[in-house]
C-alpha cells in the first residue's frame, strides 16, 4: 500500500482550513499534516511536517500565496503547491504559475475535482480549473512567439549542430566523423539533413551560409583554418560528399593541425 498524500492547508480564514480538514480525512490516500494562517507560518510548519503537497490561498495576510510559492519553489522544490482561492484574475493565475505553483484551482470546485487535484499534484502532474486553463490559453495565443534561430524551418538535433559547426571550420567529413566518433556515412546523413532545413542544394553553400549566417549554429566560431576555409566540396553533390575518397590523398590531406 503506497503512503498518503500530505497536505498542508495554508488560508488565513481557519473556517475555510477546517472545512478542507473535514473534507479531506474521510478520503483514502490523503493525510493532512498541518495547518497555517498565512506564508511566514506556513514556512515554519513545512519543516516540522514535510508535506506533499500544500494548497495555499492567494490572498493572505504577511505573506501572501504567490510570495510563499516562491519560497517553497526554492526551499523546498518538492513541496506541490495548489492556489485554491476565489480570485481568478490574471495577476494571480499567471503569478502564481511563474512562482511554481502545479496547479490553480477556484474555491467554487467540487469536492471531488479538489481531491483528484491533490492526488494528481502528488503524482508530479499540472492541474489547473477550466476557466484558469481557457485564461491560459487565452494569454499564450496573445503573445507572439518567440523568432526562431532557424525562421521557418526545422530546428538542428545536437549532433546536426555539432556537425555545421565543423563544417563552418572547415573540417571535411572524415574530419568531423574522427572528431565526433561516428561513421563518414551518419556525417553525410547529417549533412544532407542540414541541406534540408537550411534549403540549400550543395555542401559549399551550407559552408558560406553557415560562416555568413550570424544566427546560424556557431557560424562565427570554432577553430577556423588560417588559409582560410577549405573547399568544403568536391563534386558539391546534395549527397553531403566532400571530395575525399579515405585514400589520404591530395583532395585529402588529413586532419588539419586544428582537428589534432
Amino acid at each position: 500500500m503506497s503512503r498518503p498524500v500530505r497536505v498542508l492547508l495554508v488560508d488565513d480564514q481557519g473556517l475555510i482550513r477546517q472545512g478542507l480538514r473535514k473534507m479531506l480525512e474521510i478520503e483514502d490516500g490523503i493525510e493532512v499534516v498541518g495547518e497555517a494562517a498565512d506564508g511566514e507560518e506556513a514556512l515554519r510548519v513545512t519543516v516540522a511536517c514535510a508535506p506533499d503537497v500544500a494548497l495555499v490561498d492567494a490572498r493572505m495576510p504577511r505573506m501572501d500565496g504567490v510570495e510563499l510559492i516562491s519560497h517553497l519553489s526554492i526551499d523546498h522544490p518538492t513541496v506541490a503547491a495548489i492556489v485554491l482561492s476565489t480570485f481568478d484574475e490574471d495577476d494571480y493565475i499567471f503569478g502564481a504559475l511563474r512562482a511554481g505553483a502545479v496547479g490553480y484551482l477556484l474555491k467554487d470546485c467540487t469536492p471531488d475535482d479538489l481531491v483528484d487535484a491533490i492526488r494528481r499534484a502528488g503524482r508530479g502532474e499540472t492541474v489547473l480549473a477550466p476557466p484558469v486553463a481557457a485564461r491560459l490559453v487565452a494569454e499564450i495565443r496573445r503573445t507572439p512567439a518567440a523568432p526562431s534561430t532557424l525562421p521557418n524551418q526545422e530546428r538542428l538535433s545536437a549532433r546536426e549542430s555539432e556537425v555545421a559547426r565543423l563544417i563552418a571550420a572547415g573540417a571535411t567529413n572524415r574530419e568531423i566523423a574522427v572528431q565526433l566518433v561516428i561513421t563518414e556515412g551518419t556525417v553525410k546523413n547529417h549533412v544532407s539533413s542540414l541541406l534540408r532545413k537550411f534549403g540549400l542544394r550543395d555542401r559549399t553553400r551550407l559552408a558560406l551560409h553557415l560562416n555568413d549566417d550570424p544566427e546560424a549554429p556557431d557560424g562565427s566560431s570554432g577553430p577556423r583554418d588560417p588559409a582560410g576555409p577549405k573547399s568544403p566540396d568536391g563534386p558539391n553533390g546534395p549527397d553531403g560528399t566532400d571530395g575525399t575518397d579515405g585514400s589520404g590523398g591530395p583532395d585529402d590531406p588529413g586532419p588539419s593541425s586544428n582537428d589534432r
